[in-house]
Parts: C-alpha cells; sequence; structure tokens
C-alpha cells in the first residue's frame, strides 16, 4: 500500500451514487409497496451499504483500513429509477471515496439482487462519485506565487564550511509543491544578534513569509526561539503546536522542540528543527494549511 504516515489527520468526506433502472412501472409500484418478495430492498440494501463502507479495505488491495466516523445511504425513486447515495464521513490521513463507491457499488447489487425475480430488465447503470473533500487538495488553493518567501539556515557547522546544508534545501523543495519560491536562500551562524538582525532585514524588505531552520533545540547554541520571539508583535502558538503534535506521532523527541511562530509587522516568521526529518515533517504538519493565514491577514488589513 501506499505510504501514508506523513499524511495529517483531516475531516475527510465523499459522496458517491449509483442508479439502478427497472424496466417496468409494477416493479416500482412493488418497491413503494413493499411488495417485493424477498423484502423491503430499502433496509436491506442500507445494511449491505453499510457492512460495504465499513469492509471496504478488506476486498480493495490498496485501501488503507481506517476509522468510518459517519455513514448514510439515502434512496430517491424517479421514474423508472432508484438513485443510490452514499456519503462517508472519517477523521484520518487518506480520503473515503473508494469507501463511498464501494458501499454504493453493493447497495446497487444487493438491490438488483431482490429485483430480479420480478423484473429481467432491472440493471445498474451508473456508479461513480459525486463529490469528495477535506485532503490536501482542498487547501493548495491557499496557495498563491505572489507570496515573497526566505529560507534561513542557522547553525554554526553548516556556516563555517564544516557541513553541507540539507534541511534548508528540503524546505525550499517543500515551498516549491506549493508554488513558492525562496527568493533569499542564506545560511548565518547560532548567533541571537544576527539572526534578529537577519528577521528584521527581510521584514524590512516585506517577506511575506521567512523560515529559520535550525537552533531549535536544547543545547547552548540553539538560540533561534530566543532570537524571533522579542521581535514578534503577535505570536500564533497553534502553528507550533501542530508541528509538535504531528511529530510526536512519529518520534517522542518532539516534544524537546521549541519552535515558535508568528507576525513581525506583516512576515510571518517560522523556525524549523535544524535536522533534514524535523524541517521536513514540520513543512508536512504546516502546508498547505499554514497559507490560509495569508488570506485572513489581508482581510483584516483590508477592514
Amino acid at each position: 500500500m501506499v505510504d501514508i504516515t506523513h499524511k495529517a489527520n483531516t475531516l475527510r468526506q465523499a459522496i458517491a451514487s449509483a442508479i439502478i433502472k427497472v424496466s417496468r412501472q409494477e416493479t416500482i409500484d412493488a418497491v413503494k409497496n413493499k411488495k417485493v418478495p424477498k423484502g423491503d430492498i430499502f433496509e436491506f440494501s442500507r445494511a449491505a451499504g453499510l457492512l460495504a463502507i465499513k469492509k471496504t479495505s478488506d476486498v480493495i488491495p490498496d485501501c488503507h483500513p481506517l476509522p468510518v466516523e459517519y455513514a448514510a445511504i439515502t434512496h430517491t425513486i424517479e421514474d423508472l429509477a432508484i438513485i443510490i447515495h452514499v456519503e462517508v464521513h472519517t477523521i484520518y490521513k487518506t480520503g473515503v471515496e473508494v469507501e463511498a463507491m464501494h458501499g454504493a457499488a453493493v447497495t446497487a447489487l444487493t438491490i438488483y439482487d431482490m429485483l430480479k425475480p420480478l423484473d429481467k430488465g432491472v440493471e445498474i447503470s451508473t456508479i461513480k462519485l459525486e463529490n469528495k473533500k477535506g485532503g490536501k487538495t482542498d487547501f493548495r488553493k491557499e496557495a498563491t506565487a505572489n507570496l515573497k518567501c526566505a529560507v534561513i539556515v542557522c547553525s554554526d557547522s553548516i556556516s563555517a564550511g564544516d557541513k553541507q546544508d540539507s534541511a534548508g534545501k528540503a524546505v525550499i523543495e517543500k515551498l516549491k509543491q506549493y508554488n513558492l519560491n525562496a527568493a533569499t536562500y542564506e545560511i548565518i551562524p547560532d548567533d541571537k544578534e544576527k539572526i534578529q538582525a537577519k528577521a528584521k532585514e527581510l521584514c524590512t524588505e516585506e517577506y511575506n513569509l521567512v523560515l529559520f531552520t535550525g537552533g531549535t533545540g536544547l543545547s547552548p547554541r540553539d538560540v533561534t526561539p530566543d532570537a524571533i520571539q522579542p521581535l514578534l508583535d503577535r505570536e500564533i502558538p497553534g502553528i507550533m503546536e501542530a508541528a509538535r503534535n504531528y511529530g510526536q506521532q512519529r518520534t517522542p523527541y518532539a516534544m524537546l522542540s521549541r519552535g515558535i511562530a508568528g507576525f513581525i509587522k506583516n512576515t510571518l516568521i517560522i523556525t524549523l528543527p535544524g535536522s533534514t526529518k524535523g524541517a521536513t515533517e514540520t513543512m508536512d504538519a504546516l502546508f498547505p494549511y499554514l497559507l490560509h493565514v495569508f488570506r485572513v491577514a489581508q482581510g483584516m488589513r483590508h477592514d
């Protein structure tokens, strides 16, 4: 199966439909009057569809088992057609569109099986996904190429040339996934005054987003949060709470990160871990959802 461990849990929803067509009005009358010999087709098919939703990963090899937190199946009669709608919700790392379609398919098959003794012309004409939402693609609309971004690596050893930077470059690659480019990429030492000077400089140059990577741990030279916090006009604790929660699900050491985030004037500053894995996971935790903050901030400025 596809690796989804890098994804974050979000509310995901899907609606699928299926259409059963019959050839005679008498069949529809039997359905409405509950005269189908095998029983109430709506109740039987609803039960079968709910079971199918929950068992999707058992029969579709590449589907992940997931918690089904809501499922509803409805039937509508239009002329000689029975229209089925299946809605499924979960809070998980992957969507439920296949679960919804599987539920619609089995609901339709159950109705077919129950009606075929009455109507040899019954057929399943359409099974399709009507709508899905809640995945990362829904949040990509928040991304905009108009944001001016900077990536600053804070590291004594990399600044001195003793090591090569990989975390900063990984952050830049992550930005590109959301159509964002780093207009500035620099490496500076773990020095409080130099970090503050760089943050002030970038804010003066009207950068929208500045990502500092490195110096968020507990060693004596990890001073990035200490340098940035006094400069913030508006801290946004929830950003790094989300990042630490995401990281904690992957390593117990994530609780030791002291990263902070907030605005200096109109520039959003975020401090990321210095390890490539830590920086990458923080980007996965925050993007593209984080980009909504710029729409909110712009709206506030326009009021």
